[in-house]
């Protein structure tokens, strides 16, 4: 067969391979995005009941608390059902979008043409997880005495959960875990970590230069590897890890920990966002990494976790209205922390402990780390948009990858030093 020949047909077998991809990928045309409001724990009872009835119905926020807003986006034949369903119940609902794809699409996320990033790795677009493992591998042969590629666990799918560890010390100081990307759709959380990243190893701001010297830092960006990887392919709003459950799959990640595991706020429906899995540490992925926490047990003294959206500041606990018995003290980094976050971009974040701040929930990975492995510090931020931003929410333009990052850097700098100043660190 002539070059000619093997080109032609190559390039039709690629055009019908992206066909199909495209064909196969979620789309939400004509979904139409609903808000609704639970008065009282008989409407709550109801919108339970519905998150775990179907799978034509994708809940953007946890059924937990009465009061709070619940964002739900409907398939068109759905929609009749739910209206009858909420006017029966006489649970308040508000239209707020028509065309969900359509509004989504609006939303200019900009992510870079996979296996081209190289040494152009920046913070004007989002990364797809290859290229983004490939920068971290790229920083360990940059930096050899400075960075070391971690793998804090694996994946259903044999992916590697894989992170850096940044010592510029050379010696054994107080250590920082950063984890990210646990919620696979929250695209904003592994950005602002590889944003981290790169400003310990770059920036020239004293501040920052401070964190970089006087801590070991362990971060992993991409917690679940094989949700965010499904977002890029297949379904953009998808949370979950892609662990087969008969005809649903996934299980909730950050509900999957190991201390008071479905005690409160998860679901027992597999086909639930919020499912928190057959038992404590179903999921490879938590099971994994939460072996790789442990072996560094006595070297973490500051535990972050990095989530999107709400713009909220959270600690333990998440399974009890019950405050840690340093509560005191986790108000006082709380405090200074949200304080700076606000001071270059006038950006508003609130929070408190999980519990009482947003919902319950148990089965975190801050819980688990504050009550298992002795780490005194656990906080959680709920990144850029504020909680008004319907769509945005999980869908943060690129734009804003640069500000949400520096405000975060910000806080964080805060929270070491307050943190430091209470001893923590010693």
């Amino acid at each position: 067969m002539s070059l000619n020949k093997c080109l032609l047909f190559g390039l039709l077998g690629l055009l019908a391979t992206v066909g199909v991809s495209q064909a196969e990928r979620v789309r939400y045309d004509n979904y139409r995005l609903y808000k609704a409001n639970a008065e009282n724990e008989a409407q709550l009872a109801v919108l339970k009941d519905l998150e775990s009835s179907t799978d034509s119905i994708l809940f953007l926020d946890g059924v937990h608390i009465v009061g709070a807003d619940v964002k739900m986006v409907v398939a068109p034949h759905k929609v009749p059902d739910l209206l009858e369903l909420l006017g029966k119940a006489e649970i308040k609902y508000e239209l707020q979008s028509k065309d969900f794809q359509k509004t989504m699409d609006e939303v200019d996320e900009k992510v870079a043409i996979k296996g081209r990033a190289g040494g152009d790795y920046n913070w004007l677009q989002y990364y797809e997880l290859e290229d983004t493992y490939n920068w971290m591998e790229s920083l360990a042969k940059k930096y050899p005495h400075v960075v070391t590629l971690i793998e804090g666990g694996k994946t259903y799918e044999g992916r590697h959960i894989l992170g850096v560890k940044i010592s510029k010390s050379l010696s054994e100081k107080p250590g920082i875990f950063l984890e990210a990307g646990i919620h696979a759709r929250e695209w904003i959380a592994p950005a602002a970590a590889t944003y981290i990243i790169n400003q310990l190893l770059t920036s020239n701001e004293a501040s920052v230069k401070e964190l970089a010297e006087n801590y070991n830092w362990y971060v992993i960006p991409h917690a679940n590897p094989d949700g965010f990887v499904y977002t890029h392919t297949k379904d953009r709003m998808w949370r979950k890890t892609r662990t087969p459950y008969k005809s649903c799959f996934g299980a909730d990640p950050n509900r999957n920990w190991g201390f008071h595991w479905n005690e409160v706020g998860a679901s027992n429906s597999a086909c639930s966002d919020t499912y928190a899995g057959p038992s404590a540490f179903s999921e490879i992925e938590t099971q994994s990494l939460s072996e790789y926490i442990a072996s560094l047990k006595g070297k973490i003294q500051l535990y972050i976790s990095l989530h999107a959206y709400s713009q909220y500041l959270l600690y333990p606990y998440g399974h009890t209205k019950s405050l840690p018995d340093n509560v005191k003290d986790f108000e006082q980094v709380f405090k200074a922390s949200i304080a700076a976050v606000s001071k270059r971009y006038n950006t508003k974040f609130t929070g408190g402990n999980i519990y009482d701040a947003i919902y319950p929930a148990a089965g975190a990975s801050v819980d688990w780390a504050y009550g298992t492995q002795d780490v005194r510090m656990a906080f959680c931020y709920e990144l850029r948009p504020s909680s008004n931003a319907y769509v945005t929410g999980f869908k943060l333009p690129a734009a804003q990858i640069i500000p949400a990052s520096e405000e975060l850097l910000d806080s964080i700098v805060a929270m070491v030093g307050e943190v430091n100043k209470l001893g923590y660190f010693k």
